[in-house]
């Protein structure tokens, strides 16, 4: 295995530019691959954080909670 060490900006820069090189259709099904990855991210939340005003979605289907500030 080979270990890089890279800025934030040059890690970020590589990113963008591999990404931009997909095709229309693969870009897509990388959007959906991320979806999919983030929907599996495990959460937890607390009476706490719904004192704080933070707004929690939950997924009946998934029992999981998806939480952000607005």
């Amino acid at each position: 295995m080979k270990i890089t060490y890279r800025t934030k900006e040059e890690s970020n820069r590589r990113q963008e530019e591999a990404f931009l090189r997909l095709s229309p259709a693969e870009r897509m099904m990388a959007f959906f691959e991320l979806s999919r990855r983030i929907a599996r991210f495990p959460v937890q939340y607390t009476d706490e954080s719904r004192q704080k005003g933070n707004f929690i979605i939950e997924s009946p289907s998934h029992g999981k909670a998806v939480e952000g500030e607005h």
